[in-house]
């Protein structure tokens, strides 16, 4: 594709990396920019599309960073067992990676567009789902918190798991979660969510790096740098504008990207 060769290619690569690192801040879903421009970018050989997959997680890792440096205050005051999410992360994020490298990637093609959707419709409604747990809880003020945190810490091993392996949409499908357990704001949800997601994409950075580094997987080292330093720019651009923006419209606007990446890869495939 002459359209991204050369100078050209980096220049795109640089602006697309920058607003993917700006929708990672607020929703997620900057993958679903980076992996497509990446695989045309990238030499045309039979493991191209690991090659833009591994390239783009370990590009993206700083920028996931920076957001959640930004975020630091909005995760004050959390309840302690917020902390047992990590453990999932990690090892959600060893498994999905050990799969990227296994597995070939057109497995999870066909469930990305169903999960993000999902997760879409899920965030849309969930204030209302909020109040309904809300009730419950004040019914039930004991059980219901630690069957919630355990099916929590469950759902989180699986997207994490996702994350590892490719990612697009992962915060999307956090932030249901984290909203269903009622943690706060959309603010203080997008806090939490940025560091789990930090998390995952922290690990799977390294697990990828490390193979590549041995020779088993692959990356492109100047387009991670590129994107490390552009998408850490468009992180922390996002990260003030969304919290400077009302509830509401950042709740609308991270709705409007999770459909709008069910509808691209349905249309994809």
């Amino acid at each position: 594709m002459f359209l991204t060769e050369g100078l050209l290619g980096y220049v795109l690569l640089a602006a697309v990396t920058f607003l993917a690192g700006a929708i990672n801040s607020v929703a997620g879903g900057g993958t679903i920019l980076t992996f497509p421009l990446l695989t045309a970018i990238l030499p045309d050989t039979p493991s191209r599309m690991v090659l833009a997959n591994v390239t783009s997680t370990l590009g993206l890792f700083p920028s996931a960073a920076v957001s959640t440096w930004a975020y630091r205050r909005e995760r004050e005051n959390l309840p302690n067992w917020a902390r047992w999410l990590f453990v999932p992360c990690l090892a959600g994020a060893i498994g999905g990676a050990g799969l990227l490298i296994v597995l070939p990637p057109e497995w999870f093609e066909r469930l990305v567009p169903w999960l993000i959707l999902s997760a879409a419709v899920l965030f849309a409604v969930q204030p209302q789902l909020s109040k309904l747990a809300i009730r419950g809880a004040a019914e039930r003020p004991e059980q219901p918190q630690v069957a919630s945190v355990r099916t929590a810490m469950i759902a989180q091993f699986f997207v994490s798991l996702y994350g590892g392996y490719f990612g697009a949409g992962m915060g999307i499908v956090m932030l249901a979660m984290l909203g269903a357990l009622g943690l706060g704001d959309i603010h203080k949800l997008n806090g939490v969510k940025n560091l789990l997601a930090m998390l995952v994409n922290g690990m799977a950075a390294v697990m990828l790096a490390t193979l590549a580094l041995i020779g088993i997987s692959e990356a492109s080292w100047v387009h991670v740098a590129l994107m490390a330093i552009t998408g850490s720019c468009g992180s922390l651009s996002g990260s003030l504008l969304a919290r400077r923006m009302p509830a509401k419209a950042v709740r609308r606007i991270v709705a409007a990207i999770g459909f709008g990446l069910a509808a691209y890869y349905m249309l994809k495939g």
